[in-house]
């Protein structure tokens, strides 16, 4: 079990991340403690002068006891004189937990801030990179776990995972523990835009993708071959089928936009894949033409229907769509 200290205050915007920390937190209490050693202050219970009269009582609890406290965002400094003096003097084997959602105007006061230092606790404060900053911010934490990110991978992995800060850390703890056993001794593991494009998607929809972007480029033995190899490893049409169907809306989208004006450069930047990608997705979307991956949309959504029990014509349901996928695109 880790050691706690006296007090801590968990503040800040990012919300999510306050979240988890709060309920890891619980699970080591009750890990610790039992149930019977952690008291929850939430909603009506939330107040300074309650969470102070807790401190300050009596227990019968033989081993460490734990306080959550919630929403103290909305408590103010002038309120703070009986729990300051609590936490002055805050028993030995007790710690207690602030929890502050923030935003706007609605912050931690200044008066608990000090009040958790002086009782030798600890602050950590949880804010949202901005989305701008999510890059940099990326690289920085998988330096901490021993990876590399080449310029580029770390603005992809984002474009791959999304902008939410716990969902990227979790997905370059997968990265890092995938890589420990290719580690040479301490020495990082560097990975390229291939290498995150690689292993942040699941291997049928790398698969799916690649289906779609034969289509789109007008290749249909290529198309077949790639979804034969994915039937083959077991995945089934359905899936595939929706996958390949988001590709091919994302290339219409990309092909209405172009011709109403949009520069591709500007199209790229909403493009969630790595830039080699984005690069091939719109001049193939610009050369097929929006009326042309519209009419694709449609019998796509004919093959998805049939994949879902739809009906087939009479034939197989692998014969239907590789029927189909051989069709699409010519």
């Amino acid at each position: 079990m880790p050691a706690f200290k006296p007090a801590y205050l968990i503040c800040g915007d990012d919300h999510g991340r306050i979240a988890e920390r709060r309920t890891r937190l619980r699970g080591l209490a009750e890990a610790e403690s039992g149930t019977e050693g952690l008291e929850l202050f939430e909603g009506e219970r939330s107040t300074p002068d309650e969470v102070a009269a807790a401190l300050s009582a009596m227990t019968l609890v033989l081993s460490r006891r734990f306080l959550i406290v919630d929403g103290v965002e909305r408590w103010k400094d002038k309120e703070l004189d009986e729990l300051e003096a609590a936490l002055r003097a805050i028993a030995p084997e007790t710690t207690i937990a602030f929890f502050a959602r923030e935003e706007s105007r609605f912050k931690a006061p200044e008066r608990l801030h000090k009040a958790v230092k002086a009782a030798k606790g600890q602050i950590d404060a949880e804010n949202a990179v901005k989305p701008w900053e999510l890059p940099k911010w990326a690289a920085a934490q998988a330096r901490e776990l021993g990876l590399e990110l080449e310029p580029g991978a770390a603005k992809a992995l984002v474009t791959h995972v999304g902008d939410r800060q716990q969902r990227l850390l979790r997905e370059l703890e997968k990265l890092a523990l995938g890589a420990a056993d290719d580690r040479p001794g301490d020495e990082p593991i560097t990975l390229s835009v291939d290498d995150i494009d690689r292993l942040t998607a699941s291997s049928a929809q790398r698969g799916a993708w690649t289906v779609a972007d034969a289509i789109i480029a007008g290749d249909a033995q290529a198309a077949v071959r790639t979804f034969l190899e994915l039937r083959q490893q077991g995945e089934r049409v359905a899936g595939l089928v929706y996958q390949i169907s988001m590709r091919v809306r994302t290339a219409q989208e990309v092909a209405a936009a172009i011709e109403r004006g949009e520069s591709p450069a500007k199209l790229k930047r909403t493009l969630r894949m790595p830039s080699r990608a984005a690069d091939r997705l719109i001049e193939d979307a610009r050369r097929m033409g929006a009326e042309r991956l519209r009419e694709l949309t449609g019998e796509i959504a004919d093959l998805e229907l049939a994949s879902r029990g739809g009906g087939h014509g009479g034939v197989g349901e692998d014969t239907a769509a590789i029927t189909m996928v051989a069709g699409l695109g010519t």
